[in-house]
């Protein structure tokens, strides 16, 4: 083969060759086939098609396909697929700012995104892609909808929501701003509307309990995460008695700290609640407070942000234990949809109580102290005074003196002998809506008829299809002004009827897509048993830990359904979890006087410098100052996003993955430096020239035979194999036990270096000059398969059967040894020794050493040997 030169290195036409070899000859593709090879399934979190990949993509799909690479090398089997998570609002607010149907604009944003993904050379499976918006896949989300349904995992009921009346339509949290819809303007309302659920919390003891066998294998992070999110607790029911009307009824609460009961001072209640009711029917003040309360969104983390306001309904209940009447007030921070819609306030040991009991002027009573602090419990500065469970009951009657375990005990016999109340296990998690007002996802299986109510659609006349011809307009949804989809007949009856015209949350569709990759075009089932009994659970699954709740909690709890109903047959849907960090970029951006804030591209950007300092910025545009902002993730709000595209056609698809890989741990963000990237692209640069110099050796070298012999190695040689066998064996470890995937590219670039300065000087050294870059190119084929496998074929070696180095570990034996000798603690010289040479011999040899001998002057009181490091000797006088 003729030399290669460093022009020869067009990396645009490499990467363009081997992608399309490798999809001419189906390299990648996988079979359900039944083999004697170990399998892997390796899956990054599929995208979603907005149309560009960004450097997060990048990064993901990076990482697992360097996993899938080196196990394809070790021997297995390896299927990594890839789909797009296609339904959703980003399409739907697309469509509508575009004028264009989402389906069109999905399908060319999936196209766009394909032909960027393959450019980046990953290993996938492409003939197992789907899309989650065909029929063809959400097919079967409605056939298991309906197989839920039938067991009673599936039921409809009132939940609040965020309501847009002026485009008439449910809003998601993300789409109200300053409590307004994000695009009509109008003032967000709370309204109740009928939506399907998931019981979830029928699975909540398995969720919570199987977290144990992922210990080990996900993130401590994540297993917290989804403990905390489950969020079993213990406590008790209290009922607070009251009447109204002459009829008796009850006010249950939920408590973790029944030994606080005795400091409750008010009960709050929901807007929505019965007893807010029967109080706003009576006085026109609160019916328009609970009216205000139907404003705002429903959202968790917006209502603790919001003050905490609310009227006194003039109704009271009666303390379980004591008797006394506690006031009942509706308050904005209670919603009907969690719990009972009611809580028992204990102000001086609830941040949010005390916060709201002092802006009302109501009691705080101290009801918990401790024996190691002074008594100086504040009315008007919040202070924890009980979180940790280590206090004393004071201030509570017949629970004064009282530990928190001997309080619960005495609260729970004497409400058990009233009959108010009981000892139960409360879940943070709730029961999941499925059910989202909106056009744009799968069609919720189900008719609504006059006579018989809420029926299933049969099996048989699956799937409901969506239509796809349809621009939203953002005022409601369109399937309800559509009778040729809104119109059908009653399952049970035959009489006309409504469809349900509620789509799929997309989570729906990310639940269980893992899943319908094992046979992703099977028109007859769900799941094929025999593929998934092969290929499940997930070996490695890869994605942002920004999903690491819902996404993961979600998928887990289909998997345990797909498993309930014979699909799957293992408890998890992903044995092990890698979730990677984010990619980081500056900032840089003006404030506007209107209190806006301008973000600019870095390539609109001047630095002014301090020698190697940067001391500012300017805008190209008009010289003016800009602000150095934070290092945040990258975001288009931001303009700090790097276009993939861009720096593979400036640097090759190779350098980009190298340098995603390199430059932090996978699990740690990864701050971007576009300056960065030259060192990977000059490393590859390195490894093309160090191959074109052996090839032009072996060309002009009379033998082709490149068998080495050990017994002849020359000193150079052998270290050249022990580095190379060190960096198979560092690798090896590093991918198969730790998935620490930017050390093994630091081992590279030293095994390059190595090889670069090996100077052969006879067919030996070239032959174990061979060896090695043999090995670096294997390995170098997981990161940068590109350069990898055209290199490797210009040294005439298959790349599809090329395996995994072995290690040799009889070349890791270092036959010789460097020995430092010391005299009075001075390095006076060195010396190569053979290995297992004694120690008599040691000092002997030392002592010869010219640059030693001159200061063994006097009486040598020490000889010390440190077994293959060093000599010392001491010399009294010296």
């Amino acid at each position: 083969m003729s030399q290669i030169s460093l022009e020869d290195y067009n990396f645009s036409a490499i990467e363009k060759q081997l992608q399309t070899q490798w999809e001419s000859d189906k390299r990648y593709h996988t079979n359900n086939e039944t083999t004697d090879k170990p399998t892997r399934y390796m899956l990054s979190m599929f995208p979603y098609p907005s149309g560009k990949l960004h450097m997060g993509h990048v990064r993901n799909y990076a990482i697992t396909d360097v996993l899938s690479r080196y196990y394809r090398q070790k021997g297995y089997e390896v299927m990594q697929p890839m789909g797009w998570d296609a339904f959703g609002l980003p399409a739907e607010n697309a469509a509508i700012a575009n004028a264009v149907a989402p389906a069109k604009w999905t399908f060319d944003n999936i196209a766009n995104m394909r032909e960027q993904l393959k450019a980046l050379g990953l290993s996938i499976d492409w003939s197992r892609e789907f899309a989650t918006c065909t029929p063809e896949y959400y097919r079967w989300e409605q056939w298991l909808f309906l197989q839920l349904y039938k067991k009673g995992l599936v039921y409809k009921k009132l939940a609040t929501v965020n309501w847009d009346p002026v485009d008439n339509t449910v809003l998601a949290n993300e789409q109200v701003v300053d409590g307004r819809g994000w695009r009509s303007g109008a003032i967000v309302e709370k309204r109740d509307i009928p939506m399907y659920y998931f019981k979830i919390t029928d699975y909540a003891d398995e969720l919570l309990d199987d977290l144990k066998t992922l210990e080990g294998h996900w993130p401590k992070q994540v297993l917290s995460m989804q403990q905390n999110w489950i969020g079993r607790s213990q406590g008790m029911e209290l009922d607070f008695t009251y009447s109204i009307d002459e009829h008796d009824a009850v006010l249950r609460v939920f408590t973790t700290r029944p030994d606080t009961i005795m400091g409750v001072s008010y009960l709050a209640v929901a807007a929505e609640h019965p007893l807010a009711q029967h109080a706003a029917k009576q006085n026109p003040a609160i019916a328009e407070f609970c009216a205000e309360c139907k404003q705002g969104s429903v959202a968790e983390a917006d209502i603790a942000k919001a003050e905490k306001v609310g009227i006194n309904t003039g109704l009271t209940a009666k303390h379980p234990i004591t008797g006394t009447d506690v006031p009942v007030w509706v308050a904005n921070y209670v919603l009907m949809s969690y719990g009972s819609g009611a809580v028992m306030a204990v102000p001086a040991h609830d941040e949010r109580d005390f916060e709201f009991a002092n802006k009302y002027n109501l009691p705080i009573p101290q009801v918990i102290d401790f024996k190691d602090k002074p008594s100086n419990y504040s009315t008007s500065q919040w202070q924890d005074w009980y979180s940790d469970k280590t206090g004393f009951c004071i201030n509570s009657g017949i629970l004064d003196g009282l530990s928190y375990h001997d309080a619960v005990t005495k609260v729970n016999e004497i409400i058990t002998e009233k009959g108010l109340g009981q000892t139960t296990t409360q879940y943070r998690l709730r029961d999941w809506g499925v059910s989202r007002q909106r056009y744009w996802g799968c069609p919720i299986p189900m008719v609504n008829c006059e006579y018989c109510g809420t029926v299933p659609v049969d099996e048989a006349d699956l799937p409901v299809v969506l239509p796809t011809d349809v621009i939203p307009d953002g005022r409601g949804n369109p399937l309800k002004n559509m009778p040729e989809f809104l119109q059908t007949t009653c399952p049970k009856c035959g009489q006309p009827a409504e469809r349900e015209t509620d789509t799929f949350d997309t989570f729906v569709e990310s639940s269980w897509y893992a899943q319908r990759f094992v046979s992703p075009h099977d028109d007859s089932q769900m799941i094929e048993r025999t593929a998934a009994d092969k290929w499940l659970p997930v070996d490695q699954y890869v994605g942002g830990v920004e999903h690491a709740v819902l996404h993961l909690l979600y998928a887990r709890f289909f998997h345990k359904v797909m498993r309930d109903e014979g699909l799957v047959s293992k408890d998890e849907p992903f044995a092990n979890l890698l979730a990677q960090g984010m990619v980081l970029a500056g900032t840089y951006y003006r404030s506007n006087s209107d209190g806006s804030t301008t973000y600019y591209f870095l390539h609109e950007i001047d630095f002014v410098m301090n020698g190697t300092e940067i001391e500012g910025a300017t805008l190209k545009a008009d010289g003016k100052p800009v602000i150095i902002g934070k290092i945040e993730k990258m975001s288009k709000s931001k303009n700090n996003g790097v276009d993939p595209q861009e720096i593979i056609e400036q640097y090759g698809a190779d350098t980009v993955r190298l340098y995603t890989l390199f430059t932090a741990p996978a699990d740690q963000t990864l701050e971007w430096s576009d300056s960065a990237l030259k060192g990977p692209h000059n490393f590859i640069k390195k490894v093309w020239r160090t191959v074109g110099e052996h090839l032009s050796a072996i060309k002009n070298n009379q033998s082709n035979d490149l068998t080495i012999n050990k017994d002849t190695l020359s000193k150079d040689a052998k270290n050249l194999r022990r580095k190379t066998h060190e960096t198979i064996a560092k690798i090896d470890v590093s991918l198969g036990e730790h998935l620490a995937l930017n050390t093994p590219v630091s081992s590279l670039m030293e095994l390059c270096n190595e090889i670069a300065s090996f100077k052969p000087t006879d067919n030996n050294d070239i032959a174990a000059r061979h060896e090695a870059i043999v090995a670096l190119l294997t390995l170098l084929s997981l990161y940068a398969p590109h350069v990898g496998e055209y290199l490797l074929e210009a040294l005439k070696i298959d790349a599809r059967t090329q395996a995994f180095p072995v290690l040799d570990k009889s070349a890791l034996i270092n036959d010789t040894i460097t020995m430092v000798v010391q005299v009075n603690g001075k390095v006076r010289g060195k010396m190569e020794v053979a290995a297992g040479t004694d120690q008599a011999e040691l000092i002997r040899e030392a002592k010869k050493i010219e640059s030693v001998s001159k200061y063994l002057i006097g009486d040598i009181k020490k000889e010390i040997v440190v077994p293959n490091k060093l000599i010392s000797f001491v010399v009294a006088g010296a």
